[in-house]
């Protein structure tokens, strides 16, 4: 819900993101205010989440706009550190090896768990759009126009709903009439790690028929080094003994290896893009984007549950993961007269083959793996996805009282997975014999179907000078199928598919108010709705439902459907531009119930992950955001979010299908404080060289991690994070010093389980419990260069 401030220079610059906590407000609409005479107003930056261009502070919704220019500076690269600058949204940094998971407004009941299995998935609760086309991508930020988060439900505007909000990557388009060349390279040093990283980017745009034909190439590298160490590492799986004795080293050298920085990342990503304009009033864009990345392994310590040190992980195998981003869309815009027509097409796949430590999940279910003495077990997953979405939309054009927006979407999602668990010696050790699957013992092979359509729209009437009123709608059906097939070679059994079905349809509303109260402000007045998808889990239904202390796959009749979840948001809001338009403030106040709530669970029988609903809840909070310049060297930004969220019914098994959770109980996840503030220092130099200095600082307070900190849920502490550069530049070069987390703050940011897994099991120390690691101090140097027209 904020614009970029720019700071004074020869070229025209957005501003930085910026949100103010009311102190700062105060304080920086007083410095502008004083030097009112001279001071430049702020530039603002065009976003076009409305469907129609405009700026922040024109919209009558929440919404924080990033510049490209904003995200360079800052050095934000993925949704992690993007999470850190708005208001509103919370991102949950698990290292390059795992989802993110992200939530708007506090919607989040799930335990705080530092990811188990890998999926293209945020948590769903908030939708990521690349350009026009709805896709989840924690999208390496580069060659980006901006990007657009909008906070609440906007199921009205866009084809795919959402729960709380949407995300949305702009690319920058192919330019018509221009040849550029933008090249950019950093390198970089790690706290706590010993390697050296490298990043390296080139952009190029080359104009091909004067006015008609253009095409944009960008491709990036990055080579990041990892901090985290794994010593515990068993060298021969079923032959050495994962725990030695450890006060013999030479006991501990013969059966376990040690690796260093383990959690590194490699990433290739890139678009090529071609906008061809047969016309002045029709225009398409063909793109395709690709990001291939592989990561080594998790950023998580054992110290709680094994002692370890705060950055060495306990785990017995290394834990890779490679994944493969894919998207080609078209995107045609055409100029009707009464309308302006577009059509998004876009297909996109993605893959995902990854390792897994399964020792301690299946120590702690003491189905007789335990009674091995060398028992180690690791997994295998692989998935592909695919996906194919249609939307067109029609959005009218001219001046007049009226103006509307209408539009279809199309959605077919497909996901194959397959898991594979390997148990090395066992069948050894418990048949006296080895079997023709050698030490694979366990597979799951999941399929998930769904079909989507939507009608959506909006109207808008200016009813008076001041006055302008908006009506949203969305119908929807979609039609959706799982299956989940389980295999357990070494007892014979070889399950059978059985495909569970569901299908749903519905209207989502909205209404909203705006007012113009005199020529500097806006305030509005929105309620809108907003719906997750539900579904089926896919196991079949377990014929003895008592059976709970086996490893049989099987569902409890309410384990089967999931509801879809809804909430209904209730916001005041207001968008002022003060000081001659040197300082702008929002706020806004919200009010939301959500009920039906889905969140992940293991089923009683054979401990499975699913999806379950449970209880009511509700989310109230502020945000506040504020931007200023000076008539001197100095601009400033910061932010400010509070939120309060619980549930307001029982909600039985709630906290991992274990224990109830109460009205009352804090949700998860989320911090009920979460800030920023950023300045920036500019001078012209001789010679013709300018002189950057920024810093930042980002702050969140404590987050739960179980509702109701429950069945062993803990408070992890808040922390406060420091950003500091100094650059320098000239016309088409700049290079800058940076240090991120300055002050090397260790932080822990999820964990997996609770403590109640802290325990022995026949004499084996059971490691399931850990905790997420916040990356340690980054300092390097950075290095642009442009040429062009």
């Amino acid at each position: 819900m904020n614009n970029d401030v720019a700071a004074p220079r020869s070229e025209v610059r957005i501003k930085p993101l910026t949100a103010a906590v009311a102190v700062a407000v105060g304080a920086l609409c007083g410095a502008a205010s004083a030097r009112a005479q001279v001071a430049d107003p702020l530039e603002e930056i065009v976003v076009t989440a409305s469907r129609r261009e405009t700026t922040v502070q024109d919209l009558p919704f929440n919404i924080t706009a990033l510049s490209g220019e904003t995200l360079e500076r800052r050095r934000l690269n993925d949704l992690a550190e993007l999470g850190r600058w708005v208001p509103g949204l919370t991102v949950v940094d698990q290292g390059g090896r795992a989802s993110n998971l992200m939530v708007v407004r506090g919607l989040n009941v799930a335990s705080l768990n530092a990811s188990e299995f890998l999926e293209n998935s945020s948590g769903d609760s908030v939708q990521t759009y690349v350009g026009d086309i709805p896709l989840y991508l924690d999208l390496k930020l580069h060659d980006i126009e901006r990007v657009e988060v909008l906070i609440g439900p906007q199921g009205t505007l866009y084809g795919a709903g959402t729960l709380g909000g949407a995300v949305r990557y702009i690319p920058r388009a192919p330019e018509l009439d221009s040849f550029t060349l933008d090249l950019e390279g950093d390198v970089f040093g790690i706290s706590h790690g010993e390697d050296t990283g490298f990043e390296g980017a080139f952009t190029v745009n080359v104009p091909i028929v004067d006015d008609r034909l253009a095409l944009r190439t960008s491709l990036a590298w990055l080579d990041e080094p990892g901090y985290i160490d794994y010593p515990y590492l068993v060298r021969e799986p079923g032959v050495s003994n994962p725990q030695p004795n450890f006060d013999d080293p030479l006991d501990v050298a013969a059966n376990l290896r040690g690796e260093r920085d383990v959690n590194w990342e490699e990433t290739l990503s890139g678009r090529v893009a071609l906008l061809f304009a047969p016309s002045d009033r029709v225009q398409a864009t063909f793109n395709y984007y690709f990001q291939d990345q592989e990561a080594g392994g998790r950023s998580v310590n054992h110290r709680h549950s094994f002692g370890t040190g705060p950055y060495e992980s306990a785990h017995r195998f290394v834990e890779p993961n490679d994944q493969r981003n894919r998207l080609f869309s078209i995107e045609v815009v055409a100029d009707l007269g009464f309308a302006e027509l577009t059509s998004a097409t876009g297909f996109s796949d993605y893959d995902q083959l990854g390792q897994r430590d399964q020792t301690d999940f299946l120590l702690d279910q003491q189905w007789g793996y335990e009674e091995f003495p060398l028992f180690a077990a690791y997994t295998r997953e692989a998935s592909t996805d695919e996906r194919t979405n249609q939307e067109i939309r029609l959005v009218s054009v001219g001046d007049g009282p009226w103006s509307w927006i209408g539009g279809v979407f199309y959605n077919d999602y497909a996901r194959d997975a397959i898991s594979e668990e390997f148990t090395p010696g066992y069948p050894e050790f418990r048949f006296g014999t080895s079997f023709p699957t050698g030490d694979l013992e366990y597979r799951q092979l999941t399929s998930i179907r769904l079909e989507e359509q939507a009608v959506f729209g909006e109207v808008t009437y200016r009813f008076a000078d001041r006055w302008a009123a908006t009506l949203g709608g969305r119908f929807f059906d979609y039609e959706t199928e799982q299956s989940i097939s389980a295999d357990m070679p070494f007892w014979g059994d070889f399950g059978t598919p059985q495909v569970n079905r569901a299908r749903d349809d519905g209207f989502l509303g909205k209404l909203n108010l705006a007012y113009d109260v005199g020529d500097t402000s806006l305030a509005y007045l929105t309620i809108s709705e907003g719906y997750r998808i539900g579904g089926v889990n896919g196991l079949p239904e377990c014929e003895d439902p008592e059976q709970s202390d086996v490893q049989e796959a099987c569902l409890l009749p309410d384990e089967v459907l999931i509801k879809p979840d809804r909430t209904k948001n209730y916001e005041i809001g207001v968008h002022s531009t003060l000081a001659d338009g040197r300082v702008n403030v929002n706020a806004s106040v919200y009010y939301i119930d959500w009920k039906d709530i889905q969140t992940m669970a293991r089923t009683k029988n054979g401990a499975n992950m699913i999806f379950v609903n449970g209880g009511t809840a509700r989310s109230r909070g502020l945000e506040l955001s504020a931007d200023a310049r000076t008539n001197g060297p100095w601009s400033f930004s910061a932010t400010y979010a509070y939120t309060d969220a619980e549930l307001t019914s029982d909600a039985p098994l709630l906290v991992d299908r274990e224990e109830d959770a109460f009205a009352g109980d804090r949700l998860a996840g989320t911090p009920e404080h979460h800030g920023s503030f950023y300045a920036n220092y500019y001078r012209m130099l001789p010679g013709g060289l300018r002189l950057d200095i920024d810093y930042g600082l980002t702050f969140t307070s404590s987050v739960l991690t179980k509702v109701g900190q429950r069945n062993g849920g803990e408070v992890l502490g808040g922390y406060t994070l420091h950003n500091m550069s100094v650059g320098i530049g000239k016309e088409r070069w700049s290079a800058t010093l940076y240090a991120d987390n300055l002050f090397d703050k260790f932080a822990e940011t999820a964990v997996r389980e609770s403590p109640l897994h802290i325990r022995e099991v026949n004499g084996v120390a059971v490691r399931r419990y850990f905790r997420g690691v916040l990356r340690p101090r980054t300092f390097g140097i950075e290095l642009r260069y442009s040429l062009g027209d």
